[in-house]
Formats: structure tokens, sequence, C-alpha cells
């Protein structure tokens, strides 16, 4: 009886300490469970594991083995597969033909044909120094106040290009300029952003809209377009709303003009007083829209082009593309700045193309031979369980990781040669990319480099957003030195429909989370 007593009083005691235990107890598992019972997160799923590097082992991990919907934490595999077959110096080489001769008088007498090499970059990203730019808000995510482009012109590469056809001498084209743009099917949207995937990428296939509100309530709202080109030619009918209403843009597509000529309208409300804010056009057909620019540049350096009509067999035209025939070239940075782009801003796209680059690039002759397939031989390789995985897209559309999986991904890519490019890709928390508002007051914002992933879709029934998918997967050194790899998957939180809620709850959590641990 007695002993029956003393086990009674340590139970109560315990549950009675376990009813107070703080926010900042030394357990972490007791810090995480603060965080998870909140009532906001009454139905959600929670996958987490915690990994020392340093000791070897799992320190902290919640339903670890099982698939959770990740968002765009699945980047780190696809950058990670690529950085490991094609190494972090590899470039892309973007490169003009012509066909046929150059007269004394600078004429060419045949076409000029821009070869895609699946390089994300033909844009204002390149630096003089090498690197690439990135805005921590990407313009691709557009529709909020923190979103920009980044600074200068998006069409220097186009640029540099069409100077380097006039610096060959030629002064005219009689025939056409021609982008080949099959490396890969072009034409699929990728399941993020919607913009099209090509293997020719000129300002990520879109263009960047900046709307600004008149003075006054029903005038109607100003915008500019960067780049400005023929190839779409935009009508404005966006009115100045109330203050207090949110933007609504809208883009209308018109008849097709001669060449494939997009005629757009803009429509919608802005409200009044409200800074502008950036919204993006998605290029329809990203090959026409190069040959466009591309066209205009020529122009624009001093070559006339002559076009002639008929339809050109792009089969028939490779036997052209031959080093003495060569007429320009673009070699991009090296492609640890690529991945440091999509990885710091979450760029879709980048990661959306990127299976159909390495298919395309390391098996060209094998149709049935996809990106996949080479990251499934990659990551039986470094000895993962592939069942611990499901993708469908390159940038987290369609993907399922468990806990377990990614940590060990994780754990493996920390042991290669190029791991230093691959951390240093990273977000870091309260700093930059997409983590750069996230536990900004955080002992621990600085010291956690993670990847982010969202996704959500609307609930009608409740008028709210349901986050499918929100997560938060990398490294961090604690203050004590110890170096971690971890994951947090939540799925399924519903939040109310503004434009701010998912970050600040959900969001904030996964934050939350990690820095728990720090």
């Amino acid at each position: 009886m007695k002993r029956v007593a003393i086990t009674i009083l340590l139970s109560l005691l315990l549950s009675l300490n376990a009813a107070v235990v703080p926010a900042q107890s030394n357990s972490l598992a007791q810090r995480i469970q603060v965080i998870m019972s909140r009532s906001e997160f009454k139905h959600a799923l929670f996958g987490i594991e915690f990994y020392s590097l340093d000791k070897g082992k799992v320190i902290y991990s919640l339903n670890e083995d099982k698939l959770f919907t990740p968002g765009s934490t699945t980047k780190l595999l696809t950058e990670g597969t690529a950085l490991s077959l094609l190494g972090a110096d590899y470039r892309f080489h973007t490169r003009v033909y012509r066909t046929g001769r150059i007269d004394e008088e600078g004429a060419l007498d045949g076409d000029l044909i821009l070869v895609a090499s699946g390089d994300p970059n033909l844009s204002g990203r390149l630096r003089d120094d090498g690197t690439l730019a990135f805005e921590n808000e990407d313009h691709s995510y557009d529709g909020d106040p923190n979103t920009r482009a980044v600074p200068g012109d998006p069409l220097l590469v186009i640029r540099r290009l069409a100077q380097q056809v006039k610096d060959k001498g030629i002064k005219k084209i009689r025939g056409n300029v021609i982008v080949d743009a099959s490396m890969f099917r072009e034409g699929a949207r990728e399941l993020g952003t919607g913009v099209v995937m090509s293997p020719i990428v000129i300002n990520d296939n879109i263009i960047d809209i900046v709307v600004t509100p008149a003075l006054s309530e029903g005038a109607p709202a100003a915008f500019t377009s960067s780049p400005t080109t023929s190839y779409v030619t935009f009508a404005n009918k966006v009115k100045t709303g109330k203050a207090d209403s949110e933007p609504d843009i809208r883009f209308v597509s018109n008849p097709t003009g001669p060449e494939g000529a997009q005629n757009v309208t803009l429509t919608g409300n802005f409200p009044a007083g409200k800074s502008p804010i950036l919204f993006k056009y998605v290029v329809p057909s990203p090959s026409r829209f190069a040959q466009t620019v591309f066209t205009e540049a020529l122009k624009e350096k001093g070559v006339a082009v002559e076009p002639l009509a008929g339809f050109r067999d792009l089969s028939a035209l490779a036997a052209s593309y031959v080093p003495e025939q060569m007429i320009a070239e673009h070699v991009s940075a090296p492609l640890k700045e690529e991945i440091k782009v999509t990885l710091k801003v979450s760029q879709n796209l980048h990661a959306s193309i990127t299976p159909l680059i390495l298919g395309a690039i390391l098996a060209p002759k094998n149709t049935e031979r996809t990106g996949f397939d080479l990251e499934k031989d990659f990551l039986v390789k470094a000895g993962l369980d592939p069942l611990g995985a499901q993708q469908g897209d390159g940038a987290g559309g369609n993907a399922h990781f468990s806990p377990d999986f990614m940590v060990s991904y994780l754990t493996y890519m920390s042991k290669q040669k190029d791991f230093q490019v691959f951390y240093d890709a990273l977000p870091i928390l309260g700093r930059d990319g997409t983590l750069v508002d996230i536990q900004t007051q955080s002992p621990a914002a600085g010291s956690v480099h993670a990847k982010t992933g969202t996704f959500s879709v609307f609930d009608p029934l409740n008028r709210r957003l349901l986050v499918t998918a929100k997560g938060l997967a990398g490294y961090m050194t604690t203050k004590k030195g110890e170096k971690l790899a971890f994951a947090i998957y939540i799925n399924n939180v519903s939040v109310p429909p503004t434009g701010d809620s998912v970050k600040k709850i959900v969001g904030q959590a996964v934050g939350e989370i990690a820095a728990a641990a720090f």
C-alpha cells in the first residue's frame, strides 16, 4: 500500500510539473511541444527530426518515417543532385550560329540561330564580377509589397550577344533570326508560379509590371513594364480603388497579332495611397519572346534583319552548329551561383527545369531516361531509401518526403566535397532569402541555414486558406557549437485568407521549432 501511495504521489508531481513546463525549458521535446500545442495547430500534422552531425545520432524525432508534403524543401534534392552530377563550376554555353556566308559588305545570306542551353539566367542577374544577383522576395512571387526585380537591364545578356554579332562585322541578315529551343520540350507550366518552362529563359520568362495608383479614387492607375518589347502590347484599364481595398490586377489576353505578338489588357483595381507593387506577366511562348527581343537587340546595334518566309527545320539547321560558324557566345556564371539563386529565393522555374536540363545534358540520346532517373541513381548511390520520398517535379508542387529521409540526405550532403557551396546557398534565419523576416530577433538568427517550403489552397467552405505544406530543412549550429541537420514539416493548418497569415502563423512556427534546438 505504501509503495502504491508513493507511486501515485510521484505521478501527481510529474503531471503537475509537465503542466507548467515553461517555454524556455531545457528539454528540446518540451520546448517543441509548447509550440505544437497552440490552438491554431489543433488539426495539423507534424513531422520533425533533429540529428547531431557531431555525435552521429538523432536527438529528437516525431513522425519521422511518415511522408509529408514538403513544399519547396524539395529544391534541396533537385539542386543537390545538379551540384553533385554537374559540379559547382559547370557553366552553360548559349551560342549563336549562322547558316550562310557573310559577304564583303557585311551581309549574312542565311539565318542567325540562338541555341538555347538551359541557362536560367539570361537576365539582369549577371554582375560584373561573375556572380548572380537576387532579391529576397523574387519577382516571380508577385503581388507582394516586398517583391522586387533585380536592378539593371533584364535584356543584358541578349544585348551582349547582339553586340558580338555586330562585332563580327555583320550589318545585315538576309534571313531569319531563329531560337532553337529543342533541348527539351517547351510549354508546360511549373506548378508553383505558373511560369512556362523552356530551355530558353530570359528574365525568368516573365515581364515585370509595376502598378502605381493615381492620386484620387476612380482615376486610372499607372504602370510600367520591363523589358519593353513588341512581343506584347499592354492596354491599361486598371482603376484606382478605395484606400482600404486589396490590389486586384488581372491580365486578359486578346487576339494574338502577327508573328505571335501578344495583346493584353490589364484590368482590376489598385488601392489609393498604396506604394507601387510588382506583378508578373507570364510569357506564353518563351522561344517566340526570345526571338523577338533578340531581333530587336540586333536592330538596336545597327544590324538590319530582312526575314524570309518559309519554315525552317531545326534538325537541318543543327548541321551549322560548328565552331567555324559560331558568331556569338554567352558563358554563364558557375552553377554554384545558379544554385544560390534558386535556393535563396526559392526560384520555382529554375528548380522545375533542372531535372529536364540534367536529362538533356547527361542522357541526351536516351529519351526514356529522365532527370528523375538520374536523381534516383544518385540517391541510391548515396545509400538512401528512395521510398522515403516521392517527387514529380523539381520545385515541390508534387512531392512528399519523410523527415528521416530528408535528414539522411542532408547528412550525406554534409560529407561531400561541395558541401560548403550547398550550405552557403541556403537562406539564413532572420538574415536573407526566404528566411529574411523569420525569427529576426531570435538568438538563433544567423545560425540556421535552411530551405523553406510552402503550399496552400483556398478553402471555400470556411473562406480561409489551408496550408497543406510548410517546411524548413537544413543545418544549424547550436549555441554550444554542436552542428545539426534537421527537417521540420507542418501540414494542414487553417489560417485567415490575408496576405501574410501563412508566414506569421506557420512560417514563424517552423522557425521557432528550429530555434528551439539552438
